[in-house]
This record gives C-alpha cells, sequence and structure tokens, in this order.
C-alpha cells in the first residue's frame, strides 16, 4: 500500500538531486573549455555523502569540475535511455545497470562491481526502540496503531526492492505490506524517519551514517536478500577523457577511504570485474 510522501519530504528528495560540487554554467565569454571538461555522473541517492566527497578529492587534483545528479537507479537509467547527458552511471542494483547494458547504452568494457552494503532498520534517536528483533510482534509493537515503515518504493527504488526481498525471505511481507510509507528514493524514506514521521526505516547502513538523528536498530542477515552491489560504468554516449580519468579515479585507492568512511564496502578487483 502506497502512501504519499509529505511535501517536506519533497523538497529534500528535490535538494539531493545536484551535488553541492555541481559546475556553474560559464558566464558570456569566459572559457568553454571549463564546461567541456566537466564531468557528468547520474548516481544513486544512498552515494550522495561519500560521492561528494570523491567528486571533490577529483576536482582537486584535477581542476576538472563533476556535475552529479542523485536519484533512484532506474528512474536515472531511463533518464539516460532517453537521452539526458550523462557520462558516467552508478547504480544501487545490477538490474538498474543491466536496463542500460541490454540496451547498448554502456561501454561494457568500462562497467565493474565498485561497492557494496548492507540493509538496516533504523529508528528515531528519540524512539525507546533500541534494538529490534526481525519478527512480526516486535516489528508492529514498534510501529503502534498507525505508524509507517518508510522505504524505498519497490517498483523503482533499489532498497525498496532488497527490502521486500528480505521480508519475503523472512516471511514478513504480508503482515507488513499494509504498514509501509513508500518514498521515492532511500534519502527520502531516511529524512521520514529522522524527522520523526515514521517510527522505522529501512534504509542502507551507509544512509544510516550520514544521518545522526537515526539509530541502527536491526541488521538484515545478507542471505536475505540479494547481494547489494553498486555497478559503474560509462554512458555508450560520452566522449569525455576527463570521464574516463574519473571512472579509473572513483575503482582506485584515491577514493576508497570516501568510500569506506560512509561505511561502504570498497569491492576487490577481482569482485568488480565482472
Amino acid at each position: 500500500m502506497i502512501k504519499s510522501v509529505s511535501l517536506a519530504l519533497v523538497a529534500a528528495y528535490l535538494s539531493l538531486t545536484i551535488s553541492p560540487v555541481r559546475a556553474e554554467a560559464p558566464a558570456a565569454g569566459a572559457d568553454k573549455a571549463t564546461a567541456a571538461k566537466t564531468v557528468t555522473i547520474f548516481a544513486a541517492a544512498s552515494l550522495k555523502n561519500a560521492l561528494d566527497d570523491a567528486a571533490a578529492a577529483f576536482k582537486k587534483k584535477t581542476g576538472v569540475e563533476v556535475s552529479v545528479s542523485y536519484a533512484a537507479s532506474l528512474p536515472l537509467a531511463k533518464q539516460i535511455e532517453a537521452g539526458a547527458p550523462a557520462d558516467i552511471f552508478i547504480s544501487a542494483d545490477v538490474a538498474s545497470a543491466d536496463y542500460l547494458s541490454t540496451r547498448n547504452l554502456l561501454k561494457a568494457d568500462t562497467r565493474a562491481n565498485l561497492l557494496g552494503n548492507s540493509l538496516v532498520v533504523v529508528a528515531p534517536k528519540s524512539s525507546a526502540v533500541k534494538k529490534l528483533a526481525l519478527e512480526k510482534k516486535a516489528i508492529l509493537g514498534a510501529l503502534g496503531e498507525s505508524g509507517r515503515i518508510a522505504t524505498g518504493d519497490p517498483a523503482s527504488v533499489p532498497a525498496g526492492k532488497y527490502a521486500k526481498a528480505a521480508l519475503e525471505k523472512l516471511d514478513l511481507w504480508s503482515a507488513l505490506e499494509s504498514r509501509f510509507a513508500f518514498t521515492e528514493n532511500v534519502r527520502a524514506a531516511l529524512v521520514f524517519v529522522a524527522r520523526e514521521e515514521a517510527p522505522l526505516g529501512i534504509v542502507y547502513k551507509t544512509d544510516a551514517n550520514s544521518e545522526s538523528k537515526v539509530d541502527v536498530v536491526a541488521t538484515f542477515p545478507e542471505s536475505s536478500h540479494p547481494p547489494i552491489v553498486y555497478p559503474i560504468a560509462l554512458t555508450a554516449s560520452s566522449t569525455s577523457e576527463q570521464a574516463v580519468k574519473l571512472l579509473a579515479f572513483l575503482k582506485g585507492p584515491e577514493a576508497a577511504p570516501a568510500f569506506i568512511k560512509q561505511g561502504f564496502t570498497v569491492l576487490s578487483q577481482t569482485a568488480r570485474n565482472r
């Protein structure tokens, strides 16, 4: 059962769509080479903090501007399919990358599995719930009579897909399906919980690490859902030499600390390569 997200959450979602390291359009008469050097990334919303830091490090090293648009993975893939100008795509699931790959919209020889993550249940910092058993009675008790579980919409948001898969594996989905508030990306679900508009949320570990107003109260077993993998690739339409350099930077040891700091698992070179 899909519930509408408040206007405040919509505003929060929209604020995520452009990274602070986004390059400004050059003023009239400015050096057009600056605009030509800008690299555009379309990335899963859960990457925001870590990727902002990595992009800033790349800019500091090379002087190249990086523009990042954040949203749910599949809608971003469909924007690329529709012709949106992006040089690099990073999704929070294999399926969204496959969507583009099967349409020949990614450069196959550049695709790699970049990062891993885990799935957790969060509650507001003020909540009396500090540890939650992944059982029907405990979850319904934490929700109370009218509380909702915030998570991404399983129809389009990888975090929501992982959440549904995990709950089905644990035989909880049918009992909880009517108690969800689905959002347009995982960060909007996080905001829902941080603002105490939902008593529980299902997000990534890295999202929880980015928000001081929530606590992790449960972690889903890795065996309860498909592996959480973040593929990265150049888009087929990209002709940017700087994008090639940025892709290598994001795969390499210089960007790794930004991802590790946020709680991502940086996959080994062997694991990354498909």
